[in-house]
């Protein structure tokens, strides 16, 4: 059943759409991905900063106490800890690569490249959950549906199976996860609303050797109460030397790659916002759009101009 499980994920993840959901070009993930900063990002408070203000001001330090996490390695404890982490809560501004440093665990796990003590991932996006808001059904059955063909219900009764649960996506998150009123559920065949189970899982009342790993915008992290959390990690983007290797990566041309680069750091606001992938895209797409061939490239010099670059040059 593993095995099923990887290959499902593989053939699942191995792409990536970049850009606006359902409207970008699918590419390996492998062949463009460039690694993401990421820290540890304290106990899971709640920044009431407008995100807005949170990406303005993000020009780009790696300040000494940093201490940078491989996406791979999010659910070792830091040295500072001496328990095992068994949830992790991931936070990032909107467009920063969460759900792409997601597909990227998975492909990972999937070709046995990392974390292959766990025995089955099942990646749950908040917004799929949301459509089954009103459903009650037991964890077998919500894991039967969305994974039917690699569901053995003897991996949540066998103390030998390691299972994740990854729910990307809390900002985006439609349930009450009331952890307060919500019932105690301890049995993974009990139906329940997908809200209590969820409740559940997080509070370690179902499945308890369980790993849980939760991706949200900054706004949305305190509808998980921080007495759950072990470890919260920030997603900042990319530092200086990964937004050259992305544009390396991203545009083909290797000459028109440069060119970009070399503008964007004559910038001073365009280089600061590239910390944000998505922001990167958008400014790889508007420079092999308006290259002429020859290696020249047009494109804004302010973040008030790039509007006009992007909607003239759309498909």
């Amino acid at each position: 059943m593993q095995q099923i499980n990887k290959s499902q994920l593989l053939k699942k993840f191995q792409h990536l759409m970049e850009g606006i959901p359902h409207q970008g070009n699918p590419t390996l993930l492998r062949k463009i991905y460039t690694d993401l900063y990421i820290t540890e990002g304290g106990r899971g408070e709640v920044n009431a900063e407008h995100e807005v203000r949170q990406i303005e001001r993000a020009s780009w330090r790696e300040a000494a106490q940093d201490t940078p996490i491989k996406c791979s390695d999010i659910f070792k404890a830091l040295s500072t800890q001496d328990k095992a982490v068994r949830i992790v809560l991931t936070k990032g501004v909107a467009g920063i690569g969460k759900t792409v440093s997601v597909q990227k665990f998975i492909l990972d796990w999937a070709e046995g490249k990392a974390n292959q003590d766990v025995h089955f991932i099942f990646p749950l996006p908040f917004r799929e959950l949301n459509l089954m808001k009103e459903e009650k059904l037991s964890l077998v059955d919500l894991m039967q549906h969305f994974f039917s063909e690699t569901t053995d219900p003897t991996a949540f009764t066998t103390s030998e199976h390691r299972v994740m649960f990854i729910f990307d996506g809390l900002d985006e998150c439609r349930l009450s996860l009331d952890f307060h009123s919500n019932l105690k559920c301890c049995d993974v065949t009990e139906p329940a609303t997908v809200d209590v189970l969820l409740t559940n899982l997080i509070e370690g009342n179902l499945l308890p050797s369980a790993l849980l790993w939760i991706t949200t915008r900054p706004a949305a992290a305190g509808q998980i109460p921080p007495k759950y959390v072990k470890q919260v990690t920030e997603i900042r983007g990319f530092n200086d030397p990964q937004k050259e290797q992305y544009f390396r990566k991203r545009i083909s041309d290797e000459n028109l790659a440069s060119r970009t680069i070399t503008h964007l750091k004559s910038s001073r606001s365009l280089y600061i916002m590239c910390h944000i992938p998505f922001f990167c895209w958008i400014l790889a797409t508007v420079a092999e759009r308006t290259s002429d061939g020859s290696g020249s490239v047009e494109m804004p010099r302010t973040l008030h101009t790039l509007p006009d670059h992007s909607d003239q040059h759309k498909k």
